[in-house]
Formats: structure tokens, C-alpha cells, sequence
């Protein structure tokens, strides 16, 4: 399961993600914002990814807003979000930091770098071993 969101900032992107996200066959719970306005507050967003995440454990996230919402998933206990700038880095942090949510800029990430960014949060995965040692360390208790 992916659990998607986004605040005002990300609706577009956040709207053709899941678009992609849906043709490809993933299992999607978005969670918001439903349009553009600018009166919305990232933090309602990430706060109801987090809620749901409590009942999803084994799922991943995806946000996209102006620049907020990987600061708030992060301070989940279980989440562990990048920002995505690249694909390259994407994997990486995948492979090395198991991260389960990937946050993109919604005024700054055009759909074509989103969608490999997306491909490469989706398609890799941990590699165990002694990146397992380093994240054990730095998770909250």
C-alpha cells in the first residue's frame, strides 16, 4: 500500500503521481489535499499520513508539498523520509537507509524526474547488513 499526500503546493504533481501510481497497479490511500487552495497546512496532511501509517505499517509513503511535510513524517516514530532530488539518490537511500517515504517538491520536481524517482523508491529495495546496524542506532525509541 501507498499511502499519498500532498498540501496545496503538490496537488498537481501529487494528482499525476498517483495517476501514474494507479496505472501501474499500486494500492493507493490518498489522503489529501483534494484541490488547490492555499488556505490547507501541510502539517493536517502529514499528520493524517502518520495516523494511517499507525494502521499500515508495512506501508509507503509518498508526499509532495512545498517543503514541509518530510520534516513532520520524519518525527514519526517508523518513518524514515527523503527528499527527493534524483533518482540515483532515491536508491541509495532506499538501499542504505531503508527509507518508507519519499518526499518531493511539488513547485520544484516536473512529473518526468517524479516518476523516476517514484520507479526507484518503488523498485529497490534494503540491503540488509550493516546499513540494518546503522538505522537500528539512529531510530527513535
Amino acid at each position: 500500500m501507498i499511502i499519498l499526500g500532498c498540501d496545496h503546493a503538490g496537488f498537481k504533481l501529487k494528482e499525476k503521481i498517483k495517476i501514474y501510481l494507479q496505472k501501474i497497479g499500486e494500492d493507493i490511500v490518498d489522503v489529501g489535499a483534494f484541490n488547490e487552495q492555499n488556505n490547507d497546512d501541510f502539517s493536517k496532511y502529514a499528520l493524517l499520513m502518520t495516523k494511517l501509517f499507525d494502521d499500515y505499517k508495512d506501508a509507503q509513503l509518498i508526499a509532495v508539498c512545498g517543503v514541509g511535510m518530510n520534516i513532520a513524517l520524519n518525527k514519526k516514530k517508523g518513518i524514515f523520509c527523503v527528499v527527493g532530488h534524483n533518482a540515483k539518490e532515491v536508491k541509495k537511500a532506499r538501499e542504505h537507509n531503508n527509507v518508507n517515504a519519499l518526499a518531493l517538491g511539488g513547485r520544484t520536481t516536473c512529473f518526468f524526474k517524479a516518476k523516476s524517482m517514484v520507479n526507484a523508491f518503488l523498485n529497490t529495495h534494503h540491503l540488509g547488513g550493516k546499513y540494518t546496524k546503522r538505522m537500528e542506532y539512529i531510530e527513535i525509541k
